[in-house]
């Protein structure tokens, strides 16, 4: 499955509608985004998590997890826009699994 996870490569991540709550978006928010966004590129759902929240600002990065069938890859998640009706996102995922497994 780490096949089908590693060419997502830049993957815009659309959140429109998601709001900034105090100039952050929420991290489990940001990983439900990611999920959706991954698992209509890859045809099943990844179990995605991001430690942190995301600053509302363009530029601003968090690190994720994204596993399916046992296999889990890093992503970073950045903010590419900003307006009044949400954000965008971009997703780069790792070309190696966390651990350097299969």
């Amino acid at each position: 499955m780490a096949r089908r996870l590693v060419p997502l490569v830049a993957v815009p991540l659309l959140a429109l509608g998601l709001t900034a709550c105090g100039g952050t978006f929420a991290a489990d928010e940001v990983a439900t985004k990611a999920e959706e966004v991954l698992e209509q590129q890859v045809g099943a759902r990844p179990d995605v998590s991001c430690a942190d929240d995301l600053d509302a600002e363009v530029g601003a990065e968090t690190r994720c997890t994204a596993s399916v069938d046992g296999v889990t890859v890093g992503a970073t998640v950045t903010v590419t826009s900003v307006d009044d009706d949400g954000a965008e996102f971009d997703v780069q995922v790792d070309e190696e699994p966390v651990g350097g497994g299969q």
